[in-house]
């Protein structure tokens, strides 16, 4: 590459914002373009050879969309021809994800049932092609329910490449964003949120390179021989590695989405919440209100509803949540273990649902609700199994999936004695230990980066010497993070940038 990653990050933001903003006090249209031109070039330097097939997603996407516009306006005599577009358009998305996702996947498991040798080389999964192929979706689903009323190419086009959410989320709908775009004011630069913003950025760039980054190397100590050499580790080593990867998926992810949202409200632009303290919930479905919203939404209101929902009884509803969620579940990677841990949620789901319906036909949940035990006990269960579905969703095979499970229950076969896995990669149990407990209590205890945010973005409004002084530190801490990174032995990417 042309620059290492500090230069290129350290460069490439400051150059568009400074476009984005002199060109925004001439012109909206241009500064718009200018964004958007930016957001093509960024995901160009991270995959170039798939830049083309991001704008060709983008061109067809448009105009299929804009094809289901002008049937749905021509009343109930063109909605058949709508539909007709919805579903080439669907296709053509699923067909895209199908290929780059799940062709190896596919004839691999087709080899492996039937005894065959098909071969079709090693298919490169694009990056971020499953954020931006349900975002797309959305959109011509809701243009056939007539919910569109912008097709302007740019705000599309900008929409969809909007660098900040495009790698790895969150998921966007057009509804969020088109009216921003469309915003004169939004291209004006304003302090208040400039520095706000460079404030969530530090916090979500603290998030992963001191966190996530820093308790990974214990998940890593833990799974990679159950996975790559059929070792079982001690009930230590099972445990703090499954609560390693809980902690490490959480703040890795949510830190890529404080610093999407961070760096949109430097431009003035407002993406959604995708993390709600979800370690606090009390049961599964407070848990998937608060984990990945925008993509718990976009099963919701896309899929759990297409299929019916809860509108054709309970049997159905169950069907449905359970069908949804191994869906989601292979969405995140073409893997049996992304399918169990999917069809695991789903039975929780399922199973707390069932249990709502039966206390509320014995009159029991205002008891319950009041119960302040009743609540402790429901969150540490919710915490347990969000905890052992992890496994599945961090290991890379299923045999090794249950090798960290045998341990955890107290089934050890670690011969070479106690926590041997971790002492074989230069690591303590008790230093393990400290990190889990440490980030537990930023998890469980500590506001999380959507509260400070606001309370920050209304502080600055009251007093810009806070706004400056505090900025100011923000910029010099993510130089120094950025920095830091750039110089460790090995840089890990986001955990997200894989789905």
């Amino acid at each position: 590459m042309l620059f290492t990653t500090a230069t290129f990050a350290l460069l490439f933001l400051p150059s568009v914002l400074l476009g984005f903003f002199l060109l925004g006090s001439r012109s909206p249209s241009l500064a718009a373009a200018w964004l958007l031109a930016a957001s093509i070039f960024f995901y160009g330097y991270w995959m170039p050879a798939f830049t083309l097939l991001l704008v060709g997603s983008i061109t067809v996407n448009f105009l299929v969309g804009a094809r289901i516009g002008v049937a749905v306006a021509g009343g109930e005599g063109d909605r058949a021809r709508a539909t007709r577009w919805l579903v080439l358009g669907v296709v053509f998305n699923l067909g895209l994800l199908a290929y780059y996702k799940y062709a190896n996947f596919f004839v691999d498991n087709i080899n492996a049932l039937f005894g065959e040798h098909w071969v079709i080389g090693k298919v490169v999964l694009p990056i971020g092609i499953s954020f931006y192929t349900f975002t797309q979706i959305a959109f011509l689903v809701d243009t056939w329910h007539g919910k569109v009323k912008e097709y302007r190419p740019l705000h599309y086009g900008l929409f969809v490449t909007y660098f900040p959410h495009l790698i790895a989320g969150p998921v966007l709908h057009h509804s969020q964003m088109m009216p921003q775009f469309a915003n004169a004011a939004v291209y004006r630069f304003d302090s208040r949120h400039f520095m706000a913003g460079m404030v969530i950025f530090c916090i979500g760039l603290f998030k992963k390179v001191v966190l996530a980054d820093g308790v990974a190397p214990y998940a890593d100590a833990v799974f990679a021989p159950a996975d790559r050499m059929a070792a079982v580790p001690s009930p230590t080593e099972g445990w703090l590695g499954a609560l390693a990867y809980t902690f490490q998926l959480y703040f890795d992810f949510s830190g890529y989405s404080d610093m999407a949202i961070g760096l949109s409200w430097m431009f003035n632009i407002r993406l959604p919440y995708n993390f709600d303290s979800p370690y606090k919930s009390t049961s599964i479905t407070d848990f998937w209100r608060r984990w990945h919203i925008t993509l718990s939404t976009f099963l919701r209101d896309y899929l759990y509803i297409a299929l019916g929902g809860n509108r054709k009884g309970p049997v159905r509803r169950y069907l449905n949540l359970a069908i949804t969620m191994v869906l989601g579940g292979l969405w995140h990677g073409a893997s049996w273990s992304f399918v169990l841990w999917g069809a695991l949620h789903g039975a929780y789901l399922m199973v707390n649902h069932g249990f709502r319906a039966v206390c509320d036909r014995l009159r029991w949940s205002d008891a319950l609700a009041a119960s302040r035990s009743f609540a402790l006990f429901s969150w540490a269960l919710t915490l347990l199994v969000t905890v052992v579905a992890w496994v599945f969703f961090r290991a890379e095979t299923f045999p090794g999936a249950l090798r960290v499970l045998r341990s955890m229950v107290g089934q050890s076969g670690a011969a070479g004695g106690v926590d041997a896995l971790l002492w074989n990669a230069g690591l303590s149990s008790a230093v393990g230990l400290t990190w889990c407990a440490v980030l537990a209590a930023i998890a469980f205890v500590a506001p999380n980066s959507n509260l400070i945010g606001e309370r920050v973005s209304a502080w600055f409004e009251r007093s810009q010497t806070a706004r400056w002084f505090w900025g100011s530190v923000a910029v010099a801490g993510v130089v120094f993070l950025v920095v830091l990174n750039t110089t460790r032995d090995s840089v890990s990417a986001f955990i997200y940038f894989n789905f």
